[in-house]
């Protein structure tokens, strides 16, 4: 495998005294990207009246969303490394505003699907430059408590997503509150706008790129992700045809990857520069740990959200009340994890990990057999806010550590590439979850066993997640890798 090549033409380092204001902007983009990966979630019932639609045809207004959000984040990230970052964050929250307002204005599924697809598309340019701007306006510790802040966003906005879903449906009615949940993004997005094309700074600043394109890279790429990516999302709307497009995955993958060794052999520009697994310290197991944590974590919720409303018939309000303490708990690690990752390293990952597992195994055991509304509010709240307290201790540092020792002119298909590993990752555990939970529900007839197997399957994802973390952990330099 080659080598990544050299830093060329790259400016040297000069703190911007702006970036923590720049960082601030950026995030709220994008945890309003990332909130609408789950904010549809319970509004999914509201959808299908609304719509007078079927079961399987509104899941694809939850999964084309996450299908085009994947297949464009390292072509994302890509262009924002060679056009520069505040082009492709404004063309990105362009796309997605004007989406957002066409799916809250939507008379037909057909036309909400349709706009579903393009933010998706459109957040997959914008989601990537933010982990591209961190690389290049922070170093040393600041970097480590930017991603802290980076993973708060990450982990908030997924578990904030069912909460503000179920506010503004309480608040604005059934029949009509689900346009809300995505005509809110239009006001925000177009301040934001005005924000980021003020603030954030232009190529020139952040130094000389490389402008050469891949597209072969990005096609194989993109259709090894939609290969994978699309019989997933369309066996949880009831479909098994695209099943078979698995078999294509391989053979894509292979041709992807030898495309782009011939790519960087002849001296050119690639998509992703897979040098970087081999070269790059921490880079592809930090991609295995992202990738296997959002797989186990992301069905946890979808899963919890139907057993609280469909099983215990709670409404959509109550069900994001219920999960709010994985938020809170998220809230309060991920910041202080960014701090600490300088100094503890890999390890960090590992603490995080057995605290959240610990956590979901104690909501596996508790939660179907307690008897009564109260001892189940306590029991969601203490177990969750444990999850919380791990969950969000582990994706901040991961990304420190993954990107830490990635050139900066890399960064945007660097952070690109992990991030299509956590929406790969949690489309995939999304299905798998909700599939062992519908089994266990069908077979058993008891909603709180189904959550436990199906709570057992997240766990055995994140102990992979774990025991990667570990062996990443035993292969680390002497050295805090977050201290570059």
């Amino acid at each position: 495998m080659s080598e990544p090549t050299a830093d060329v033409a790259e400016a040297p380092y000069e703190p911007d005294p702006r970036r923590w204001r720049i960082l601030g902007v950026t995030l709220v983009a994008g945890f309003m990207v990332l909130l609408d990966v789950t904010i549809v979630n319970v509004a999914v019932p509201s959808i299908r009246e609304g719509l007078d639609t079927t079961v399987g045809t509104i899941q694809w207004v939850v999964s084309g969303y996450a299908l085009a959000f994947g297949l464009t984040l390292v072509t994302g990230g890509r262009l924002g490394d060679a056009w520069g970052r505040r082009r492709m964050m404004l063309i990105g929250l362009s796309g997605f505003v004007l989406a957002s307002a066409a799916a809250g204005l939507a008379p037909s599924i057909e036309l909400l699907v349709l706009a579903r697809l393009v933010q998706g598309f459109a957040a997959g340019l914008l989601t990537p430059q933010n982990t591209g701007l961190i690389q290049t306006l922070f170093r040393g510790p600041e970097r480590g408590i930017a991603f802290g802040l980076f993973g708060f966003t990450v982990s908030v906005s997924a578990a904030l997503g069912p909460v503000v879903g179920g506010l503004i449906i309480a608040l604005l009615g059934e029949e009509e509150g689900w346009r809300w949940i995505f005509l809110v993004n239009v006001p925000i997005g177009l301040v934001l706008l005005v924000a980021i094309a003020r603030m954030v700074p232009p190529r020139e600043v952040l130094g000389t790129p490389d402008t050469r394109l891949d597209p072969v890279g990005a096609l194989l790429l993109g259709a090894t992700v939609l290969c994978l990516l699309y019989p997933v999302v369309s066996v949880e709307s009831g479909q098994r045809l695209p099943l078979a497009l698995l078999v294509l995955v391989p053979g894509l993958a292979v041709a992807f990857v030898r495309w782009e060794r011939r790519v960087v052999a002849r001296g050119g520009a690639p998509l992703l520069d897979l040098g970087l697994l081999r070269a790059v310290p921490g880079y592809a197991s930090g991609i295995a740990i992202g990738t296997l944590y959002f797989t186990g974590f992301t069905g946890v919720f979808l899963v919890l959200s139907v057993f609280l409303q469909d099983g215990l018939d709670y409404s959509a309000l109550q069900t994001g009340l219920l999960l709010t303490p994985f938020a809170l708990g998220s809230a309060v690690a991920s910041p202080l994890a960014g701090r600490l990752v300088s100094r503890a390293g890999r390890r960090l990952t590992v603490l995080a990990l057995v605290t959240m597992i610990g956590g979901l195994v104690a909501l596996a055991g508790l939660v179907p057999v307690v008897d009564g509304t109260g001892r189940l509010w306590w029991v969601l709240t203490l177990t969750l806010l444990v999850a919380g307290l791990g969950g969000g201790a582990v994706v901040s540092p991961n990304f420190t550590l993954t990107l830490a020792e990635v050139p900066t002119r890399m960064g945007g298909a660097a952070g690109g590439g992990v991030q299509t590993g956590q929406r790969i990752g949690a489309a995939i555990g999304a299905a798998v979850v909700m599939t062992a939970y519908q089994v266990a529900v069908t077979r058993y007839d008891d909603p709180g066993v189904a959550l436990r197997w199906a709570l057992a399957v997240s766990v055995a994802v994140l102990l992979a997640a774990l025991a990667t973390a570990v062996w990443s952990w035993r292969r680390e330099p002497a050295h805090a890798p977050g201290t570059m």
